[in-house]
């Protein structure tokens, strides 16, 4: 009986394995790349207000490129595509009280201005990114918790970016 069902699993197992491999999936990397294509530079303006920041999202675009898109970053005359990024001021929005009324919670938002060219396309993507974060109660915001909220907002809003390049990537393979 146990020898029966330990046949069952394994063969069931096995057509689930089949039935998957053979349903079409691409990773979003791969749709990506017919947008931007394997080289890639950046440019990220610097922003008067919170120059810091920039820093910032220069290596999150920089290791989203690379991880995400698996492509090379090249200087900007052999690339097949050059992605400029600004940044908004980041906004931060209570979405959390206490019982006393103190804030105990806010929302980071930013929004990235994406300008992806080509040789034959310019084209204007915007991407927001959204962070929530815990303070103590009558506390102000700190450096680190600013620092984090832009970070991780940022990483959210490249995805987005990557979101929709991927979808475009999609439609052209149709």
């Amino acid at each position: 009986m146990k020898r029966t069902l330990r046949l069952l699993n394994t063969f069931f197992i096995l057509f689930l394995l089949l039935e998957l491999s053979g349903c079409g999936y691409k990773p979003s990397s791969q749709y990506s790349r017919k947008v931007v294509g394997g080289k890639i530079s950046t440019n990220v303006v610097i922003s008067a207000q919170d120059p810091e920041n920039t820093v910032l999202i220069k290596d999150a675009v920089d290791r989203a490129i690379i991880e995400i898109f698996h492509a090379s970053l090249v200087d900007r005359k052999v690339a097949d595509t050059h992605l400029s990024f600004s940044i908004s001021k980041p906004s931060y929005t209570p979405i959390q009280y206490n019982a006393n009324g103190f804030v105990v919670a806010y929302r980071a938002t930013i929004i990235l201005g994406i300008v992806r060219e080509t040789k034959d396309v310019k084209k204007r993507y915007s991407a927001k990114g959204t962070y929530d974060f815990a303070i103590a109660p009558n506390a102000v915001i700190t450096d680190q918790d600013r620092f984090d909220a832009i970070k991780f907002s940022a990483q959210k809003a490249i995805a987005s970016f990557i979101a929709q390049v991927s979808a475009e990537g999609s439609r052209k393979g149709e």
